[in-house]
């Protein structure tokens, strides 16, 4: 049996923080602002796998009133939610992936987000697809003030 998740994350852009996408640190003035790294690539993809098993999502997971969340590596997130989905007899079968920036231009580094999200969720770098959006100057991503991201999740029963 199949089953389907999408998952998506808006964080705003701030100075003093680090700015990680998928897991990569990025070179930029600024970062993403929120209670843990903010990483939301990694927010939606945890998102789209727990919806995709009908377990919830990221807020009732990994609830950012939880101190031990503080600035933690989203990875933790994406490990736990892989165990669980383990736990319902689900496995993984591929991701599709859409980050929208207007800056940075993230065209460089797809291919080595790309190859860390298959690492990190022991798949083959062909069930992991990495695309990038501009804002067209629209909105807040458009006026560069935030990064959004949407993913798709495929599992297999």
């Amino acid at each position: 049996m199949f089953r389907v998740g999408i998952g998506h994350d808006t964080h705003r852009l701030g100075l003093n923080r680090p700015l990680i996408l998928g897991g990569l640190r990025i070179e930029h003035p600024r970062g993403l602002i929120g209670h843990s790294d903010a990483d939301v690539v990694l927010h939606a993809l945890t998102d789209a796998m727990l919806g995709a098993a009908g377990l919830g999502d990221i807020g009732d997971a990994y609830p950012d009133t939880d101190p031990k969340y503080k600035e933690c590596d989203s990875s933790v997130f994406v490990v736990e939610t892989l165990r669980r989905l383990g736990e319902k007899g689900y496995r993984l079968v591929n991701i599709d992936c859409t980050i929208f920036a207007e800056e940075p231009k993230l065209g460089p580094i797809k291919a080595k987000m790309r190859e860390h999200l298959a690492a990190l969720l022991s798949l083959a770098v062909d069930a992991v697809n990495v695309k990038a959006k501009t804002g067209e100057k629209v909105g807040a991503i458009g006026r560069a003030e935030a990064i959004g991201c949407q993913v798709v999740a495929l599992i297999e029963k």
